[in-house]
């Protein structure tokens, strides 16, 4: 069966189109997107630094362009994974009633004791952040 998966951030630039791309290229069976709870880069490409340090590690987003989550998105994936609780909670209060779609943490794919994926447009380190976004994707991938 294949899922389809939605991954969320704040902005859609940074975290959320890197784990789409780190999935996508472990399993390209699935059926993936990202989006950002809010919507100060709509239709942007994913940002600059971390779409380089994204391409250093083989992955490509270039193609992605950021949309902001929608609660209708509960209908159109089986499963939503948020970046850090932050972005969990947005995404719950726009729960449909009657929408049974699980939500989850990335970082509850991995063994970390990291409860976030930080955000690198804010700390600068994309490398930092592709490392846990990795770690989370491989574990993900193996429990799917």
């Amino acid at each position: 069966m294949t899922r389809a998966i939605l991954f969320v951030c704040l902005g859609n630039i940074c975290r959320s189109p890197a784990a789409e791309a780190a999935v996508r290229a472990l399993a390209p069976h699935l059926a993936l997107d990202s989006a950002g709870t809010g919507a100060w880069h709509l239709g942007e490409p994913p940002y600059g630094p971390m779409q380089a340090a994204a391409r250093r590690r083989g992955l490509d987003m270039s193609a992605l362009r950021a949309r902001q989550f929608q609660p209708d998105d509960f209908w159109k994936f089986d499963l939503i994974i948020a970046m850090d609780a932050e972005n969990l909670a947005n995404i719950e209060r726009q729960r449909p009633e009657n929408a049974q779609t699980e939500v989850r943490l990335f970082t509850d794919f991995c063994n970390t004791s990291e409860t976030a994926i930080p955000d690198p447009y804010y700390s600068r380190d994309f490398d930092g952040a592709l490392d846990l976004i990795m770690r989370c994707a491989r574990g993900l991938v193996d429990q799917l």
